[in-house]
């Protein structure tokens, strides 16, 4: 769109040209706004719209807009019932009843550099200019080639739309061509036409197929109003990227503030170089997780509860829903088609396990209810097989509740003692007391990788070498890793790893136990029936060698193959991008979240994945937790199925948000914000 001064001389652009802008932003708004409006200063569509044209008329120079656009990191449009003021009061410096105010934080998803100084470009109020009802889903996008350098800084909280996977076609699910937005041999065409709306959905990510011109529309409209009005470049604002020209709603970088300055150090700068061309954007991937559209209480859902569980992406979803539409039998066994198809979409995703963990084969890989069963299998059967009383089980004393009660049930009835390893007051394990536990007795060392309850991540592979040395088998729980960071089980050389599917963003009541093949198969199976069996008559019973061998009766197909979807979905955008992403997030809200008087962080290890536990004096943990609810932000309260661990710590319970990579710093500000408010006795 071109904009040309208008001809009376005051130099604004002419009316038209702002009316057509404004009609570009106001469709952005939620649908109680007008679509269409004059911005003839006697229009009546929108008394607010009126009173920006008669303020920007009566402006004639860059004071007067700023007066008409006053500046703040609070900036935001989410759920405003009018079209309220583009920005609004930074937060008071003076303060709240007899409490300390907060710092100037985030602006609701604000750069990380605006949210520390407090500072915004010109125009902030527009970083919500995304948000528009007529875009259901980020596939109707337009080629917004979004990377970490070009991130939108407050964008929607959540979108409101249809299954990303099927707008071309219109509809939730196209059962004949399923939109599951990845390649899946198992999917009827899914290797097909690729003229197929659905097939170019097939090898890319939602946010990767976007084309209309709405992005570079919107930024020439802004150019000329840059131009027009003699605003500056934003390049030399901080945390602002250094394009002439540039919004910073359009182009932040997310990791891009100067950590020098800033109290939070996430990744450096060169670590960052990886992100590049990676098209990673949390506000656009959040529109992949319908449930994220929910409201709670009238306000959106914010999920902080995610080590817990995690929530599915839409291609989750419909893959299940395939499973069920066109492929649903028991697997192996039978000659007919459906059986075939079943057989093939399960064994596909035991494949997708096993490249996702780096086992050596699809052998070493046993689908099971979760991380929970998973300890119990090898527990009950390689345990109970091989473990005589006497002999020693090492655990670390930041344990789930599922990897101590196994092995205590199993010391109790075989005569094992059972050993614990201790931690320091952050949290971290003590590396020379645990090599002081280890001896020739000392059978089995069962640890977690990512601690539940303080997000400490332990040295894996170091305590698995030293396990090894004294003849020690190792089982390593990853419930709580996979999802944060790359776990390859032939570098870390564990004999097995456990993880649970709804915390990969798959569906409940599915996981993984990886177990080296040979030692698989040295071990007597953990339940009996049909499947495992090679033979079976009333003198004997000849065992399936692994995985089959513990896979007795009907198991849970559906999941397991959703399960190999959610795979797919964090692959394709990259779980390290996914883990460096997720620690700036974990630095900005601890950074924030420790500047709140009364505030006691449980478990600040030097190396954390996403847990950010914490008490507030004066408050109990439920009433924290409801105060939150009352925002729509989902924590969890209590002692989180690992009591030894807060007991040394010196608590019962706490709160604990968990963090994914769906989260935004829109997504603390608002938590910070609601800690603030309740410290301060507002209601």
């Amino acid at each position: 769109m071109s904009t040309n001064i208008n001809p009376t001389g005051t130099g604004l652009p002419d009316i038209n040209d702002l009316e057509k802008l404004a009609n570009e932003l106001f469709s952005a708004l939620p649908n109680e706004f007008p679509k269409e409006i004059s911005l003839s200063p006697n229009a009546s569509e929108h008394p607010r719209a009126t009173k920006i044209a008669e303020t920007l008329l009566a402006a004639g120079n860059l004071g007067g807009v700023e007066a008409a656009f006053p500046v703040s990191h609070h900036d935001t449009l989410v759920g405003q019932s009018g079209f309220a003021p583009l920005a609004t009061p930074a937060v008071s410096a003076s303060p709240i009843g007899s409490v300390q105010t907060p710092p100037s934080f985030g602006g609701f998803g604000g750069s990380p550099s605006v949210a520390q100084y407090g500072k915004s470009p010109a125009f902030g109020g527009y970083t919500n200019a995304f948000s528009d009802p007529t875009i259901e889903n980020i596939s109707q996008l337009g080629d917004l080639n979004v990377d970490v350098n070009q991130g939108f800084a407050s964008a929607p909280v959540s979108g409101s739309g249809a299954d990303p996977y099927a707008v071309n076609n219109g509809n939730n699910i196209n059962a004949e061509n399923p939109q599951t937005g990845f390649s899946d041999p198992n999917l009827k065409n899914s290797g097909g036409n690729s003229s197929s709306s659905s097939n170019l959905n097939q090898n890319y990510l939602p946010f990767e197929l976007e084309h209309s011109s709405f992005e570079a529309e919107l930024k020439t409209a802004l150019e000329a109003l840059n131009s027009s009005f003699g605003i500056p470049s934003l390049a030399t604002t901080p945390g602002i990227i250094d394009t002439p020209g540039s919004y910073y709603f359009l182009n932040e970088n997310p990791f891009g503030f100067d950590s020098k300055k800033a109290d939070v150090s996430p990744v450096s700068h060169h670590e960052l170089e990886g992100f590049g061309g990676t098209n990673f954007n949390p506000h656009i991937i959040k529109k992949d997780f319908p449930i994220l559209k929910e409201t709670v209480n009238g306000k959106p859902l914010i999920w902080f509860d995610n080590a817990a569980t995690t929530q599915k992406p839409q291609s989750v979803i419909d893959r299940v829903s395939y499973f069920y539409t066109h492929e649903n039998s028991n697997i192996h066994r039978a000659a007919h088609e459906l059986a075939a198809r079943a057989s093939d979409a399960y064994e596909s995703a035991r494949e997708k396990v096993k490249v996702f963990l780096n086992a050596k084969s699809v052998n070493e890989i046993v689908f099971v209810r979760g991380a929970t069963e998973g300890i119990n299998l090898v527990a009950q059967s390689w345990g109970d097989q091989n473990l005589v009383a006497g002999d020693e089980i090492v655990v670390s004393n930041l344990e789930h509740h599922a990897n101590i009660v196994p092995w205590k049930r199993l010391a109790d009835k075989k005569g094992l003692k059972l050993r614990v390893i201790p931690v320091d007051d952050d949290g971290q394990i003590l590396l020379d007391e645990y090599a002081k536990l280890l001896n020739s007795k000392t059978k089995l060392v069962a640890f977690t990788q990512v601690s539940n309850a303080l997000g400490t991540v332990t040295p894996a592979k170091q305590m698995v070498e030293m396990a090894h040395a004294v003849g020690a088998k190792v089982l390593l729980d990853g419930a709580q890793s996979v999802s944060h960071m790359k776990v390859d089980v032939q570098y870390l050389n564990a004999d097995w790893l456990v993880f649970s599917g709804h915390k990969l963003f798959g569906p409940t009541g599915i996981g993984a136990v990886y177990g080296k093949e040979d030692l698989l198969n040295e071990t007597q199976p953990y339940q009996s029936g049909g499947n495992m069996i090679q033979d079976v008559t009333f003198e004997e019973i000849k065992y399936h060698k692994a995985p089959n061998r513990f896979e007795a009766g009907t198991g849970n197909i559906a999941d397991a193959i959703g399960l190999g979807a959610a795979i797919d979905y964090v692959s394709k955008i990259g779980i390290e991008v996914i883990g460096q992403y997720e620690h700036y997030l974990l630095e900005y809200a601890t950074n924030l979240l420790k500047q709140i008087p009364g505030v006691r962080l449980i478990g600040t290890a030097a190396h954390k994945a996403s847990v950010l536990s914490f008490n507030l004096q004066g408050f109990t943990n439920d009433e924290v937790g409801q105060a939150l609810n009352k925002e729509g932000v989902a924590v969890r309260t209590g002692h989180h199925c690992a009591q030894p661990i807060l007991r040394r710590m010196g608590v019962e319970t706490c709160v604990r948000p968990s963090l994914a990579f769906y989260n935004t710093t829109q997504d603390v500000d608002i938590f910070i914000e609601t800690l603030w408010k309740l410290k301060s006795g507002k209601k």
